[in-house]
């Protein structure tokens, strides 16, 4: 037990903040939870049992909300040009992925590649990333969380405001905390390795009479095969399968060897499909795989994830600055729990149709038929890219029916004026919320508008901006399935908040809800 030893607290006292957030987990969940911490002015200490990075390319898809992502914190072009495929799929089933915007279908980057850039990012923002940490107990009170970990100094304490779990399925935090866990446990499993040295027939979910196959050459020469046996159950593992098992399931279903092959990493995964009952509990909240246990069909388990902690970030680092009210962190829960629990279902689906045996044929025929449609496969394509995701405002009425209320703020081409009889500055949506701030988007180009003195207040957390649309570029505020809108409030994950139509309440109000108090009520608080 940690407090039979020599334990080092950091401070005597042990009640004061070593730090305002513990984030348990540097996987691409964890980093991208401590830049977006750390743009919103948080400081955060990420723990890491591992002593080094990954050095595997496991969860290889980024789909096209999670670009947008990147790009909205200019972290884009530092990935280069990876790999597009606009074909994705449902179950096995062919589906094209393309929508409206700019990173149409799933882009192949290999999970160390986005670990890195992700912990080069947070970094260079001023997160402090320990690796060699293993947190072992933690207990939280009214005023914060206290952590212990596993050193190679010893145990050591740490005291922190929150504590988010970012450490996977098998999450320590959640076990420690003992959290409901609701869900269906692991019935069937794939097994999944990346191979050097074999010669093998590329396959995308090709269904044999035995098994689901998937063999996927990679530039380098480096084959990931996947491979499920029909009608076996998932076996209870301790430790991942060894190489030999894989080569002996791919043989029985394929009739090929592979066994002379180099594996470069082995793992399995299973079909359990399991979410916390709650996302937080109290001064401890969770994201990503610690919240949700999926299996990874189509690479959504990362994306998901990712998406939790662009959510949460700039929700709690608000909140531990004292600027908003401690509500604020609920929405995190209501809104990615409902995200959440539909990615499971999606996922749910797609396990049976791609793991069944002959059984699920007539399923899959009919999927077949149903995709065919504009309308079904479009559906399809924005919930598993995540363009589709849209919150529900639900205080008052913050903009009427207009179309973006909730949803993504699509890009969109803009200048910015400058002096009287000087050209314009150009810009896009894109760029102007890689501050990590909210952004008031007045598209009346006038800096001197009524709206931008009205969100003045929030200054230090809202920048307010004039512009004007480019009329030669796609998009625009007025849809056809709603009213036009001379302006937007949009939060610093880029979900419009409100819209300025005819029906829309008081901006101050919905500024008041979504970011706090204003610096006047702040500072005078029994008038604010």
């Amino acid at each position: 037990m940690a407090d039979a030893r020599h334990v080092t607290t950091q401070h005597p006292d042990g009640q004061r903040p070593d730090t305002q957030v513990v984030v348990v987990g540097a996987g691409p969940v964890g980093l991208m939870l401590a830049g977006e911490l750390r743009l919103g002015g948080a400081d955060v200490v990420v723990l890491e049992r591992r002593t080094s990075p990954t050095t595997e390319s496991r969860a290889s898809t980024l789909h096209a909300r999670t670009m947008e992502i990147l790009d909205s914190r200019g972290l884009r072009d530092a990935l280069g040009e990876p790999p597009n495929e606009r074909r994705g799929h449902f179950g096995g089933i062919p589906l094209d992925l393309t929508l409206p915007g700019r990173y149409p279908g799933q882009w192949k980057v290999p999970q160390f590649r986005t670990e890195q850039l992700l912990q080069e990012w947070a970094l260079a923002l001023g997160a402090d990333v320990r690796r060699g940490w293993e947190v072992v107990e933690l207990a939280q009170d009214g005023e914060g969380v206290l952590v212990t970990a596993d050193t190679a100094r010893g145990p050591v304490r740490i005291r922190a405001s929150y504590l988010v779990a970012c450490d996977g399925e098998d999450s320590t935090v959640r076990a420690l905390t003992g959290a409901p866990f609701p869900g269906r446990r692991t019935v069937r499993e794939l097994l999944r390795a990346d191979v050097a040295g074999i010669e093998v027939p590329g396959r995308r979910f090709e269904r044999l009479e035995r098994g689901m196959t998937v063999a996927a050459r990679g530039p380098e020469g480096v084959t990931r095969v996947m491979v499920h046996e029909f009608g076996t159950s998932a076996r209870s593992r301790t430790r991942e399968p060894d190489f030999a098992e894989v080569a002996d399931v791919w043989k029985r279903v394929t009739g090929e060897d592979i066994a002379g092959g180099r594996p470069l990493w082995v793992n399995s995964f299973g079909d359990a499909n399991r979410q916390l009952a709650r996302y937080r509990e109290g001064r401890v909240l969770y994201a990503g795989d610690a919240a949700h246990q999926q299996m990874p069909i189509g690479g959504q388990a990362l994306n998901l994830g990712v998406q939790d902690a662009v959510n949460l970030g700039w929700k709690l680092a608000l909140r531990v600055r004292g600027l908003a009210p401690d509500s604020l962190l609920d929405t995190y829960h209501s809104e990615r729990h409902a995200v959440g629990a539909r990615v499971l279902e999606n996922i749910g689906a797609q396990a049976l149709l791609l793991l069944g045996d002959a059984e699920v044929e007539p399923l899959r025929t009919l999927m077949t038929l149903l995709v065919a449609a504009e309308e079904n496969r479009a559906r399809l394509a924005g919930m598993i890219s995540g363009l589709d995701i849209r919150y529900p405002v639900d205080e008052g009425d913050e903009g009427g029916d207009h179309p973006w209320l909730g949803a993504r703020l699509p890009e969109l081409a803009l200048t910015v004026p400058g002096a009287p009889g000087g050209p314009g500055r150009p810009t896009t949506t894109t760029e102007l919320l890689r501050t990590g701030r909210g952004l008031l988007l007045d598209l009346s180009g006038d800096p001197t508008a009524a709206l931008g003195r009205t969100a003045e207040p929030w200054a230090d957390r809202v920048t307010a901006v004039a512009a004007l649309t480019d009329p030669a570029a796609p998009g625009g505020l007025d849809g056809p399935d709603g009213p036009g809108a001379e302006a937007v409030l949009v939060r610093p994950d880029g979900h419009v908040v409100w819209a300025a139509t005819s029906r829309a309440v008081p901006l101050s109000r919905v500024l008041r809800r979504w970011f706090g108090a204003s610096r006047h009520e702040s500072e005078n608080p029994s008038r604010g």
